[in-house]
């Protein structure tokens, strides 16, 4: 790690002066004679709350000024590609032909493949296959001088915590690399993954970096932030280096923060998704991933989602879920050795198992664009949009429990994809075979 610094609150102030130390510190210690070329990679607009859009617009100011060629690939993976409007909401100023969308089928280069057998090595024998690198072909063929790459570090269902390598290998991933690297994550279990320093696929992820794209220039800006006394999330940490110290660092002080324990479940969860952010159940079920492990069994999740209009980000994911439906593991890997469609796109196959409660809970969603028939045919419960922002008015509601006026206790939380709700019991009874400290 190059440097760090942690607060209980970082001021925007001293991240932008952390900006200008990081672009000091790539230039002696990456042996960067003239900044003329330099790629920005920050995440797409899901991540629009941690304030990494501005952050990452303050460095295209700092390097333009400094006469760079300044471009930028947001990390989106195969989510919606970025609108004008989201791009200007997202990342301020920056100019919109400076903005690059990333084609996950066809803007890939294929740079090699992380073996079956360390695949199988990392999973502790329960996935064989191969995973296949295919990464954005701008990124790993273009003369940069420098590459940055910016994000929130917050626990993952797939990753463990998000962000680091995660922003080349899913953000900027191919077809063949996001499938074979969700599926293994899902047969896995994903409650073996929430929370996890090192999970099966990000070893996977580290094993390509080290050997497929040691040769980048890169660095990484990573933050971590927390819920302040009026449940606004603020920065509390900045990690900056080229190394997988980085990650870590970042990481442990997620864990400390972002990881809220519960002594028993919990038997209800009203959990939001903003709509200026989230418009698919693909990533609004991060308010599912996220709170899982709290769930009592018997117990409501309910997911107030006003921009949630589809299921899945890209029409062909979206068919799968409305042909599917959410799941359990063992019922999609029993579809999944027989239908085509199935094997033809497994990072949508993993995400019927990721959405799924496996029996155990009910989720009712209170989406702003599907209808009740829509929300019911993949197997979950639906509620009037309108009526739960009545009865979990976010103005009223406080992150934590919430007493309704007609006694009803629930535990509110307003941004999910913040955060990791689980009991003690379920955070110990994770494999053995992961790295927790």
């Amino acid at each position: 790690m190059w440097f760090h610094h942690e607060e209980r609150w970082v001021s925007e102030q001293t991240i932008k002066d952390l900006c200008v130390e990081l672009i000091d510190q790539a230039r002696s210690r990456l042996g960067i004679a003239d900044l003329r070329r330099v790629l920005l990679l920050p995440p797409d607009i899901t991540r629009a709350h941690s304030g990494v859009g501005w952050i990452t617009e303050h460095l295209y100011h700092l390097l333009t000024d400094a006469g760079a060629d300044v471009h930028l690939i947001p990390t989106l993976g195969q989510h919606v590609p970025h609108t004008p409007a989201d791009n200007t909401f997202m990342f301020g100023s920056v100019p919109h032909e400076r903005i690059h969308v990333h084609d996950w089928k066809d803007g890939v280069t294929h740079l090699g493949t992380v073996p079956a057998e360390k695949v199988a090595e990392f999973t502790g024998g329960a996935v064989d296959w191969e995973i296949p690198i295919d990464v954005n072909t701008m990124t790993v063929t273009g003369d940069w001088d420098l590459i940055i790459n910016v994000g929130h570090v917050v626990p993952h269902e797939v990753l463990g915590f998000a962000n680091h390598n995660k922003n080349y290998f899913i953000g900027l991933g191919g077809k063949r690399l996001l499938g074979a690297s969700h599926m293994a994550s899902a047969v896995y279990g994903i409650e073996n993954n929430l929370g996890n320093l090192l999970t099966p696929v990000r070893q996977a992820f580290n094993y390509a970096e080290e050997h497929f794209l040691s040769h980048l220039p890169d660095v990484y800006l990573q933050v971590v932030m927390d819920y302040d006394s009026d449940s606004t999330l603020r920065h509390t940490g900045v990690y900056v280096g080229d190394g997988l110290e980085t990650y870590l660092a970042a990481a442990r002080a997620s864990t400390e923060q972002n990881i809220i324990p519960f002594d028993e479940p919990v038997d209800k969860i009203v959990a939001v998704m903003q709509a200026d952010e989230f418009r698919a159940t693909w990533v609004a079920n991060k308010a599912v991933y996220r709170t899982r492990m709290a769930m009592a069994d018997g117990g409501e999740l309910v997911v107030i989602a006003p921009g949630v209009e589809r299921f899945g980000e890209q029409p062909e994911v979206d068919a799968l879920i409305r042909k599917y439906g959410y799941l359990s593991k063992e019922e999609v890997l029993a579809h999944y050795a027989v239908e085509a469609d199935m094997q033809d796109i497994p990072h949508g196959t993993a995400h019927l198992v990721h959405g799924s409660p496996e029996g155990r809970f009910t989720i009712t969603y209170a989406p702003g664009g599907l209808t009740r028939a829509e929300v019911e045919s993949v197997g979950y419960r639906y509620m009037d949009p309108g009526e739960a922002l009545r009865r979990y008015d976010p103005e009223i509601m406080t992150d934590g429990w919430n007493t309704m006026d007609d006694g009803e206790r629930v535990f509110y939380i307003s941004t999910p994809s913040a955060g990791l709700w689980a009991t003690r019991e379920r955070l110990a009874a994770r494999s053995a075979h992961e790295r927790h400290h």
